[in-house]
C-alpha cells in the first residue's frame, strides 16, 4: 500500500506523519531515517487497528469529496 506522509525539518531532525492515519507519526535524525521509521510505524499502527477491529462491527462507507 502507498500512504501520503508529511515530512518537516526541525532543529532536532525530521518529523513525519501519515495523512489518513491519525496519530501515526515518527521521526529521525535524517530525512531518510525518518522515512524508514515511518514505514515501521505504519505497520505497527495497522496491526493494532486490525486487532482492535477484530471483535467489532466493521462497515464500509463511501464519501464524496
Amino acid at each position: 500500500m502507498k500512504y501520503k506522509v508529511v515530512l518537516y525539518e526541525s532543529e532536532e531532525g525530521f518529523s513525519v506523519w501519515v495523512l489518513g492515519l491519525p496519530g501515526c507519526c515518527s521521526q529521525g535524525e535524517t530525512k531518510e531515517e525518518a522515512l524508514e521509521n515511518i514505514k515501521d510505524a505504519i505497520c505497527e499502527y495497522l496491526e493494532v487497528v486490525t486487532e482492535q477491529a477484530k471483535d467489532a462491527a466493521v462497515y464500509e462507507i463511501e464519501v464524496a469529496v
